[in-house]
């Protein structure tokens, strides 16, 4: 749920509250925030300008030259936008401007001719492809309203602003609206709420004279509520409508569908016009489908439907799938001259069951699926009708069509302060509790510890004291709740597996990474972006029976998508630099179909991008964390197989017979299934293993007494050589005075021949109860020394 915070205010006086603490508060009070964006971020520079001229460009049929008045100048602008004319207000940058993209507007010729800026689209301007109305889809964003030239943009669109992007459980479905969360935000900060005032003046003739509605089936139509408008004209919607639904995440189409979708988003409350002269008969029927019944929705696809599904009719045939979508036939068009304004409220698991049937999940659907409250469609329809006269754009006609058979009222709930105060561990009051649950607009009756808490048919979350509990504590403040310890004769100690957990996940943090945690669900398509084959064993998943939906539709069998995902979000959000981690289960099924529980398999996942990382970087932070949890005597070996890794660039941490893990660099295919251009590093490690190979136990090691001496060996090999196998051969070959050697250049230049390179490192040799003597240490030098040139017929440089 997008929350445009300029539409928030016309609710909740929060003018003088910070956006970051407006957000840190709300997600303390219970309301999840998935991001703040501000709109139109880096947009400078932008004006209100006035076309007032147009001539062809000279020497380019697709260029035009226009003049443009930005108030204090007339300039000239070349462009190639197709969609202007003269006396169309439109944004300009000016010279100087910046737009969303990070582009800077300079002076310039196009052609020949001066421009000096650039006319805007809505794109350049921050609003994403998706919300753009196609009149400007393709071309300059067309002011639809008169403004003072010279404007700042941002202050004529209301463009500064912030849309904070909600997180809404499925058991608050109430949050799915404007309304729903200006109470949220009214109930956190102590304020009062402003709903809107619904005033229809303008009311004539009568709605009986115009259609009739029969409900066949009151069991999956609940209510069913409708208002007949007619001198429609159809136009697009002003500007303060258009840029509200956009910034909500909606694309605006016309006036009368902008005000349906804007009511929605408003109330929560899903609307539909119908073209009233395309209903046969002038009478609407709510039934069943009958068997191999068929319609064709507003997305032009032809549906078979059966009894199970819900539709609405006219005398004839099927006009629309009632919760889901409306009919083909009766759209609104540009000719459509009297509409016929729906809002029902329907079967919640119906809606689910026939959405999920026919493969069409709508934000009405989305909507009803969760529930609505049953008294809000009157009340939705009307509001519709007041903006409908408030833009002058149609007239309506007196009187409604409610049909309301199973009216839903207010319910009560007993609540035993002392029990609230038990499960919290507070000492609030009477009157604090009072105080609080009338701030959620849940009135209370009663003294001492016998309350009477009435609640509103919006709140269908709440039936039972433990649900009032809640609501206690989350406006109360989980933060502000004193930490107790919980009382009992005996303490519980972590396992050794859970030790090395949390040393594992301390290390990385210590390194800088951050750890996240992912749902264990996903989608099938999350395996086709890392590239892993068909059949490959990670295929074989589990299949949920009820998923939320085909995105978290099987339980994880890597870890990888879920890292990618998270960098990638970081990354399309600027973040220029990321570090993370994941210790989680992956979950791989014995059999299939699946008949036993799976074998839960603990993995752990690093991935990092940014300026200077590199393969070496994700090396390091791998080398160090086994340094700290006792594992030693592994090893980098190349792997070229691995789908999801650049070939050249990976390698599997081998230690003794097993595959620790797979460390690489993402492959380019990959990265760009996932919109990255840049590189990230990927580490996949079965924890299991470690957790068996783990040591913490520290042992002392005296300071050596007696001093080491170093000596730098550079050897010329084939570039096919890994440093590796050098390093092996200088271990084995080392003895017992070898203490340490280091890897400290690796060179290729005018010096070396084509298909070599010259590796340099640096010994370090020390014996635990003398002084080394020069003779000693060349000694071993020497051995070292030969058989790199035996085994690897490697040159000294």
């Amino acid at each position: 749920m997008l929350v445009p915070v300029s539409w928030l205010r016309n609710y909740v006086d929060i003018d003088n509250i910070p956006i970051e603490k407006l957000d840190e508060s709300l997600v303390m009070s219970g309301s999840k925030t998935e991001a703040v964006e501000k709109v139109a971020e880096g947009v400078e520079g932008v004006v209100v300008g006035k076309i007032t001229e147009i001539i062809q460009h000279p020497n380019a049929d697709k260029l035009i030259i226009t003049k443009v008045d930005v108030g204090e100048e007339v300039i000239q602008i070349v462009t190639g936008a197709k969609n202007v004319n003269v006396g169309d207000y439109i944004p300009v940058a000016l010279v100087g401007a910046k737009l969303a993209d990070g582009l800077k507007i300079k002076k310039g010729k196009l052609r020949g001719e001066i421009s000096n800026g650039m006319l805007c689209s809505a794109e350049e301007l921050g609003f994403s492809d998706n919300v753009i109305p196609k009149e400007s889809k393709d071309g300059i964003l067309i002011l639809k309203d008169e403004y003072t030239l010279g404007m700042d943009i941002k202050e004529v669109l209301a463009l500064n602003d912030y849309v904070i992007e909600f997180e809404i459980t499925p058991n608050r479905p109430d949050c799915l609206s404007m309304i729903g969360m200006a109470r949220e935000t009214s109930a956190t900060f102590d304020l009062s709420i402003n709903y809107p005032r619904i005033n229809i003046e303008e009311e004539t003739e009568d709605i009986k004279d115009y259609i009739s509605v029969e409900v066949k089936d009151p069991d999956l139509c609940r209510r069913f509520a409708g208002r007949i408008v007619k001198d429609i004209r159809i136009e697009q919607s002003p500007m303060w409508l258009q840029i509200r639904l956009m910034k909500a995440g909606v694309r605006p189409i016309n006036n009368i569908v902008d005000i349906t979708n804007y009511v929605m988003l408003e109330y929560g409350q899903p609307l539909h016009a119908y073209d009233l002269d395309t209903i046969v008969d002038k009478k609407i029927i709510v039934r069943r489908a009958e068997k191999d019944e068929k319609t064709t929705t507003l997305d032009g696809v032809e549906r078979k439907l059966d009894e199970d599904v819900l539709v609405i009719a006219n005398t004839k045939e099927t006009i629309g799938i009632a919760g889901i979508m409306g009919g083909e036939d009766t759209e609104v068009s540009n000719n459509t001259k009297t509409i016929f304004l729906e809002a029902a409220n329907f079967n919640k698991k119906n809606v689910r069951t026939s959405s999920r049937k026919l493969g069409l999940r709508t934000e009405a659907s989305s909507r009803f699926e969760k529930g609505i409250d049953p008294n809000i469609p009157e009340l939705a329809v009307d509001r519709a009708c007041q903006l409908i006269e408030e833009l002058g754009v149609g007239k309506v006609v007196k009187g409604k069509i409610d049909i309301y058979g199973d009216k839903l009222n207010k319910w009560n709930i007993e609540v035993r302060p002392s029990r609230i105060n038990s499960l919290l561990g507070t000492k609030l009051s009477v009157d604090e509790i009072t105080n609080i649950l009338n701030r959620l607009e849940l009135s209370v009756e009663g003294k001492g510890d016998n309350l009477l808490v009435t609640i509103p048919t919006f709140r269908q979350d709440l039936v039972k004291e433990i649900d009032i509990v809640e609501e206690v504590a989350r406006m109360y403040g989980y933060d502000v709740i004193e930490s107790t310890l919980p009382k009992g004769a005996t303490w519980g100690a972590k396992t050794n597996g859970q030790i090395i957990e949390d040393y594992t996940k301390d290390t990385l943090n210590a390194l800088g990474l951050n750890e996240i945690t992912t749902y264990s669900f996903l989608s099938p398509k999350n395996l086709d972006l890392i590239g892993i084959p068909n059949d490959s064993f990670l295929r074989r998943s589990i299949k949920l029976l009820n998923p939320l939906g085909e995105e978290y539709s099987m339980m994880r069998t890597s870890l990888i998508t879920n890292m990618l995902d998270v960098l990638a979000r970081n990354y399309k959000r600027n973040v220029s630099n990321a570090f993370a981690f994941e210790l989680g289960n992956i979950f791989i099924p014995h059999d299939i179909p699946v008949k036993t529980l799976p074998i839960e398999k603990k993995m752990l996942t690093l991935g990092m991008y940014g300026e200077d990382i590199n393969f070496f970087s994700l090396k390091g932070v791998i080398e160090e964390l086994l340094n700290r949890l006792g594992i030693a005597n592994y090893d980098f070996e190349p792997e070229k197989t691995h789908l999801s890794f650049h070939p050249g660039r990976c390698a599997n941490i081998v230690y003794g017979n097993h595959i620790l893990g797979t460390i690489g660099e993402v492959h380019p295919d990959v990265l760009e299934n996932f919109g990255f251009d840049n590189r990230v590093y990927i580490a996949d490690i079965d924890f299991n293993i470690i957790l068996q190979i783990t040591i913490l136990d520290r042992i002392y090691k005296p300071l050596p007494k007696y001093p080491a001496t170093s000596r730098d060996i550079a050897i010329i090999v084939k570039e096919e050589v890994y440093s590796k196998v050098a390093e092996d051969i200088i271990l084995k070959n080392g003895g017992s005075i070898l203490e340490s050697y280091t890897l400290f250049d690796v060179y290729r230049g005018k010096q070396i021949s084509e298909g070599y390179k010259s590796m340099a490192y640096s010994l370090t040799f020390r014996a635990a109860d003398k002084t080394l003597t020069d003779e000693e240490v060349n000694k071993v030098y020497d051995k070292i020394l030969s058989e790199l040139k035996s085994k690897l017929n490697a040159e000294l440089r």
